[in-house]
């Protein structure tokens, strides 16, 4: 697959005549960062930012005792890093290679360049940047408002949303770092996977979880979580 080929399918880009992705492709860098590897740290300069093409990315930040809250995993044709550059900040968290990635770098001076001659490349970005916003949103909400149970049986659900509907659905991330992005431990959220599979909401074998009864998650979520 050409380069254009790859940039026209990043939803960021969709819709942009040729010239304009001949336009991108002349201001960006193709990059592959090693599994673990650091793609930057929260409080470097934002000089740019990411479109994943391939691969996992995990964004995170540290408590001053070293633990670690992950906000968001970034899949193939995901922004990120985006917000600072527009801002005139500096990245407010870190991004890691989960695996061996594939990334797109646009530098922050080229981009914005390229967006004051072509303004319906700002109105693709803000359409991103909205999603973008929902999903903290709601993660903030369920981190602040609901109970571990009910922030597990959201994110089964939308899980289960991301695959249209289908029952079944698998695990794309260690238990370890599921915990974390709930804000919880491993022990805690494996006590509660037993506590669902036990009340028949869900069935559990490694990593694929099968949903039994997703309207009462449903109501899991809705009543703020307690099992």
């Amino acid at each position: 697959m050409s380069i254009l080929t790859t940039i026209a399918r990043i939803p960021l880009f969709e819709g942009l005549p040729p010239e304009q992705l001949e336009d991108l492709e002349m201001i960006m860098t193709d990059q592959v960062f090693r599994k673990g590897e650091i793609i930057f740290s929260e409080g470097d300069e934002a000089d740019g930012f990411y479109v994943a093409i391939t691969g996992r990315v995990k964004i995170y930040k540290l408590s001053p005792d070293g633990k670690e809250q992950i906000l968001h995993f970034i899949g193939p044709g995901e922004p990120f890093g985006e917000v600072p550059v527009f801002t005139g900040q500096r990245f407010p968290a870190h991004a890691e290679a989960m695996e061996e990635s594939r990334v797109l770098f646009f530098s922050k001076e080229s981009f914005v360049d390229l967006v004051k001659r072509n303004p319906s490349l700002a109105l693709n970005m803000l359409g991103v940047l909205s999603r973008r916003l929902r999903t903290f949103a709601a993660l903030i909400d369920d981190l602040s408002l609901k109970e571990v149970p009910g922030r597990l049986a959201a994110y089964l659900l939308y899980l289960s949303t991301q695959k249209k509907g289908t029952e079944e659905v698998e695990l794309s991330i260690t238990k370890a770092q599921l915990a974390s992005l709930l804000g919880t431990i491993p022990e805690t959220l494996s006590r509660i996977l037993g506590k669902m599979a036990a009340q028949g909401l869900i069935e559990t074998d490694g990593r694929r979880i099968r949903i039994l009864d997703p309207e009462s998650l449903q109501e899991l979520v809705d009543s703020g979580g307690r099992l």
